[in-house]
């Protein structure tokens, strides 16, 4: 025996597929540290645009009956071939005027990788630039951009590299280092190093990293990393 599936009619007295709806899409800010000099630059990856004008994030147009979350990781593979990821939520970009192509609302996510992470992307539909810098971008890329660096600061002002850009283990500089790059600033050495202490584990083993005496190799305290990758 099979009964209807009543259809839902508001106070209005209307269904729900009265009402004009908008296209939804997906974009992610990818974001990962690069070489500079003796440092690390912060920097974002971003694709090709279909048109071939410019650069933007890699994003797409939510299908039918898809998870948001699926349609991120198509987009991230089909646009950057990068696979694996699971990236989270950022924000909701609904400016009415945001996208010249109709009423778009975009879903903004967020995955901090290490630069290892995307060795097999599209190298010709895809570029690693500096964050700071990302170019001319596409409706409101920059802004998700700027909101993934303000919700990555605030993760590493407490925690010693959280999102595990460095291998697990590293010396106090090059966590220093990342986290300079990360912020934006350079830490005060010993102010940043009792920060970070009482969430690090000393390994007892000490590593050379070009001129100078051997270093202390710590790793981070197991409450104190975001997730295996």
């Amino acid at each position: 025996m099979t009964t209807d599936k009543k259809v839902y009619v508001d106070s209005h007295g209307k269904r729900l597929d009265q009402y004009p709806r908008p296209s939804v899409a997906v974009d992610t800010a990818l974001l990962t540290l690069i070489p500079d000099g003796e440092g690390w630059q912060l920097a974002v990856l971003e694709v090709r645009r279909v048109d071939g004008a410019g650069w933007g994030l890699p994003g797409t147009f939510l299908h039918l009956r898809e998870r948001l979350i699926d349609a991120v990781q198509r987009s991230l593979r089909v646009k950057a071939g990068v696979y694996g990821l699971r990236p989270r939520q950022l924000g909701v970009f609904d400016d009415l005027e945001r996208d010249d192509r109709g009423w778009v609302l975009a879903v903004a996510h967020v995955d901090v990788v290490p630069l290892s992470r995307l060795s097999e992307r599209h190298p010709d539909q895809t570029r690693i630039v500096p964050a700071a810098r990302p170019g001319r971008m596409p409706f409101d890329h920059a802004e998700i951009i700027n909101l993934a660096i303000a919700e990555l600061r605030g993760r590493y002002i407490l925690r010693p590299d959280p999102d595990q850009l460095l291998p697990p283990t590293f010396t106090l500089r090059e966590l220093r280092l990342a986290h300079e790059a990360v912020l934006g600033e350079v830490p005060q050495r010993d102010t940043f190093r009792r920060a970070m202490e009482e969430h690090l584990t000393p390994t007892g083993k000490w590593a050379v990293r070009g001129p100078g005496r051997p270093a202390e190799l710590f790793r981070r305290r197991a409450n104190d990393v975001m997730g295996c990758r």
